[in-house]
């Protein structure tokens, strides 16, 4: 076995990791002896490995071609070790599917066929291997046998390279087609977001815990602090160093096989399986709506199954709504995302049952009957943006990024962004109906109050957020005042319109004499209808029962300007004809609304 990294200080280097290549095919086709051929390097690492000939684990080895850096993921072929085939093959975008020449297709062939198709990996090479145990005939009875069964696959268009790993024939027009196809693709994201699927994990003595995986998306460097999600949930923890093919680098990038040392966590406490996440930018959930893809439909696979994505495998539970789409309920938490693709195994068993693509990660619970099947009808046109803004009356751009939509800098047509929300404009419409009607009714019922409470009215529409009250209020026409939301038409005074009339006659002749509590009483205005003259601009409350004319500031300001500047308190009362019981309170607002500036104390000059 090759010693572990030491994690020793970057070492400056010129080339770009760039491409992570996994193999695929029937045990004992010669996939780990063409990789070697292909690198030079073993990639058995354990000796009961090298002692049986028979590749158990996943093994790793890299080469240079053309320029190109290529990483390979060796995987097993028996059918014993399927699910660390899917642990290997998981994660990668391409593969190298191996197919001997001498025996054909086999039935491990046709299982990692299927594995590939399920998790859709678009881009690869098929190698017929051990040309040299086959003839010209045979070579092409192979070459045809393996177009018919690629036929309607994610592998249909992938090339075949005739090669053999003892003579080297071949070994060259198969680093070449690699290297085209390597070449064809479109580059991951460096500032994307970290899902890094751990595929080891081992202790270091003097260094701690490190972790292995493919880096698909996103960059890495030290220090960098990581969600780690296990199956026992998930943590914090940071990046101390990193290598990449046994050599320390200042950080990875995609694609690239990557060894992380970190500080956080104990080896004893992660595994295959694991993933390594940038922190808040993904959704962690045990329960998962899918679209079948590949295999069995889903009505007809059993029960239980081992759900694989990335490196993990997951028992889950299987509630189907026909035979297109199904709920998969996770014994623990995974790290999913919108358009990930899972491949299902039977429980106990080896065989691939098919694929199904998530298209949900965070469903709504289904706790009535006849749900299921609503939800089948649901799902046919998901995953929606619009749909998922819709059902979740307001949500945040993050939350959508974190489910796997893609979001820009707008939202969609139809949608409106308001205090960090997206609304759908059709919700922004019926919490304006809901609004008026709930105006209306309480009005109807407290014709002289200040209108309804915000408090009450966030009730009233159930809106998530209360900073989310002023977009309904704009869209009803309403207004906010004091803390209600009140109506932007004349208020209607009622019974009291005949005393507010009184009240404003004597004040138009004396606007700062302010009645007492008798005269207000006898007027039959109390500090309901006193209040909502006020709202209606009819008078002017300076506190406990004091009410002067509507325009009384500007009155007010027009008077002491004639004065002699500064003003004492006297002066004042004495220009406004009025009561030290008027005339503090009032200059009091007068300074409050920035007219008049207190120099010291009971002395004033306009501002």
């Amino acid at each position: 076995m090759r010693s572990q990294p030491r994690f020793e200080r970057p070492k400056e280097r010129t080339e770009c990791y760039v491409f992570v290549v996994a193999t695929a095919g029937h045990v004992d086709h010669g996939k780990s002896t063409l990789v070697k051929a292909l690198t030079g390097m073993e990639p058995d690492r354990w000796e009961e490995e090298k002692d049986r000939g028979l590749t158990i684990d996943l093994g790793f080895v890299w080469t240079n071609v053309d320029g190109e850096d290529i990483a390979f993921v060796d995987v097993p072929g028996h059918e014993r070790f399927i699910a660390n085939m899917l642990a290997g093959v998981g994660p990668v975008t391409d593969v190298l599917f191996v197919v001997a020449a001498d025996e054909g297709w086999m039935q491990q062939t046709l299982d990692h066929r299927d594995a590939i198709n399920a998790f859709g990996v678009q881009h690869g090479v098929i190698a017929m291997t051990r040309v040299d145990k086959a003839d010209a005939g045979r070579r092409q009875a192979v070459a045809e046998e393996t177009r018919r069964n690629v036929a309607g696959t994610s592998m249909e268009r992938w090339p075949v390279v005739e090669v053999s790993a003892k003579t080297g024939e071949g070994v060259e027009e198969l680093r070449s087609a690699l290297v085209a196809m390597l070449r064809q693709q479109s580059t991951a994201d460096p500032a994307g977001r970290i899902r890094m699927w751990v595929d080891r994990a081992f202790h270091i003595k003097g260094a701690g815990t490190v972790v292995t995986g493919t880096l698909t998306n996103g960059t890495i460097q030290p220090g960098q602090t990581l969600t780690l999600q296990t199956d026992a949930g998930q943590r914090e923890v940071t990046v101390r160093g990193i290598q990449s093919e046994d050599t320390a680098v200042e950080e990875a990038k995609p694609t690239m096989r990557v060894a992380l040392n970190l500080r956080g966590v104990s080896v004893d406490e992660v595994s295959r399986g694991a993933a390594l996440c940038t922190p808040e930018k993904w959704h962690m959930t045990s329960v998962v709506d899918v679209r079948h893809t590949h295999g069995a439909a889903l009505n007809d696979v059993p029960q239980e199954v081992v759900v694989h994505v990335g490196t993990a495998g997951v028992s889950a539970k299987v509630r189907p709504f026909g035979a297109k789409h199904a709920r998969l309920i996770l014994e623990h938490d995974l790290v999913l995302s919108i358009g990930d693709r899972l491949v299902l195994r039977g429980s106990g068993a080896q065989q691939i049952l098919g694929g199904v693509e998530a298209i949900d990660v965070d469903p709504p619970a289904l706790p009535r009957r006849g749900d299921g099947r609503k939800r089948s009808a649901q799902l046919e046109t998901l995953p929606d943006i619009n749909v998922e803004i819709a059902r979740r009356v307001a949500v945040r751009p993050e939350l959508l990024v974190s489910l796997g939509f893609e979001v820009g800098d707008k939202p969609p047509q139809g949608t409106v962004a308001f205090a960090g929300y997206w609304i759908r404009a059709q919700q922004v419409m019926e919490w304006k109906d809901t609004l008026l009607q709930a105006l209306q009714a309480h009005l109807a019922a407290h014709p002289l109050s200040a209108g309804l409470a915000t408090g009450a009215a966030v009730e009233a529409l159930h809106l998530p957020d209360a900073k989310l009250l002023p977009l309904a209020v704009a869209a009803a026409k309403l207004n906010t005042r004091d803390g209600y939301v009140c109506n932007t038409a004349e208020v209607d005074l009622g019974e009291a319109e005949p005393g507010v009339q009184k009240l404003e006659a004597q004040l138009r002749a004396h606007p700062f004499k302010a009645p007492e509590a008798r005269d207000l009483e006898q007027l039959g205005l109390g500090a309901k209808e006193l209040a909502a003259a006020e709202r209606a601009g009819r008078i002017l409350r300076l506190g406990d029962g004091v009410v002067v004319a509507a325009d009384a500031i500007t009155l007010a300001t027009a008077r002491l300007r004639d004065s002699p500047q500064p003003f004492r308190t006297t002066d004042a009362r004495q220009a406004l004809e009025t009561t030290r019981r008027v005339a503090i309170p009032l200059l009091e607002l007068l300074d409050a609304r920035g007219i008049t500036r207190q120099i010291e104390a009971g002395v004033r000059v306009l501002t």
